[in-house]
């Protein structure tokens, strides 16, 4: 069974990136498109730039972590494509963390915080 939550097709990544909007960040890129679904839709790439598939790999799992606790915080109902930039590589999760959190800040999908 696969999950509703994942990106996979070719078409939905070339509305993406064609009609979506991106911010950049110092070790990521996000691109996003709002879609008419009650949840949002991510992926996670890492080109050849980052380095060899461990690093690759290592940089996939650290935004996948950090996503997963940055999530309960996001409006829903957009499709989302998180890309590592190559200075990614020896990093901790924490920053990569950071520099998600902040493009999801400039994008405008974060919701404002109201428990304070």
């Amino acid at each position: 069974m696969l999950k509703p939550n994942v990106l996979r097709k070719k078409k939905d990544f070339t509305a993406i990136y064609n009609k979506g909007q991106s911010v950049g960040e110092k070790y990521v890129v996000l691109f996003y498109r709002k879609n008419d679904l009650d949840f949002n839709r991510t992926a996670f790439l890492a080109s050849k730039k980052v380095g060899k598939s461990v690093l690759r790999n290592r940089a996939r799992r650290l935004m996948k972590e950090s996503y997963r606790e940055l999530q309960k915080d996001l409006e829903s109902g957009y499709d989302i494509i998180w890309i590592a930039r190559n200075t990614i590589s020896n990093l901790k999760c924490a920053d990569v963390k950071k520099s998600m959190e902040a493009a999801l800040r400039k994008s405008g999908i974060k919701r404002k915080r109201t428990d304070r």
